[in-house]
């Protein structure tokens, strides 16, 4: 009975030892698939962020890029000519003819930019260029399209000034640079705001 005891004994041993064994095996198998689990949440993350920062950079280029991209060459040489023209047409006059250029440069300007240069030219100017004869001549001799949208654009011009009077009849040259925002109104691109820079 003894031998049996001790058999009986080494047996309860040896399952409590395999059940600690299990237990342990098992408690480090939850910890390990926790763990690998907590590996994959990383990547997973990353892979997440990654996939919305696409997203965002493909509703941009739809949304905000693309749109910019509608307006061909042809239109960008078109809005540079405007701009040159119509700042030619403001800068340039004479004491004979100052209705007709006032005129002529009225027809390139809209909104309130046109509002303020029929004010200008005719409480400040007029009165100047009649009574001191003073005749400018304008020429646009460099020119950037900074922005372009289907109905607004930006350009710079680099204007170069020669302004005669009976003051100075040899004349005063002037170098300046201007940046110059145009409307798109009907076919035509009209300056809404002409900003010395």
């Amino acid at each position: 009975m003894t031998e049996d005891n001790d058999t009986l004994t080494t047996d309860v041993d040896d399952t409590a030892a395999v059940d600690e064994d299990t237990v342990q095996n098992a408690d480090e198998g939850t910890a390990a698939t926790g763990r690998s689990s907590r590996r994959l949440i990383l990547p997973i993350a990353l892979a997440v962020a990654l996939l919305a920062s696409a997203a965002l950079a493909a509703w941009f280029y739809f949304a905000t890029y693309q749109p910019d991209q509608k307006v061909d060459q042809a239109v960008a040489a078109r809005v540079i000519q405007s701009a040159s023209d119509g700042a030619v047409a403001l800068l340039s006059y004479t004491p004979e003819t100052l209705d007709e250029d006032f005129t002529a440069a009225k027809s390139k300007l809209t909104g309130e930019f046109l509002n303020y240069y029929t004010r200008f030219t005719q409480e400040i100017v007029t009165p100047a260029a009649k009574q001191k004869s003073v005749k400018t001549l304008a020429v646009v001799v460099r020119s950037a399209l900074s922005n372009l949208e289907p109905t607004k654009a930006q350009v710079l011009l680099f204007i170069n000034q020669q302004t005669v009077s009976k003051e100075n009849p040899d004349g005063s040259f002037t170098a300046s640079s201007v940046k110059v925002e145009l409307t798109k109104v009907g076919n035509d691109w009209l300056i809404s705001s002409f900003d010395p820079v």
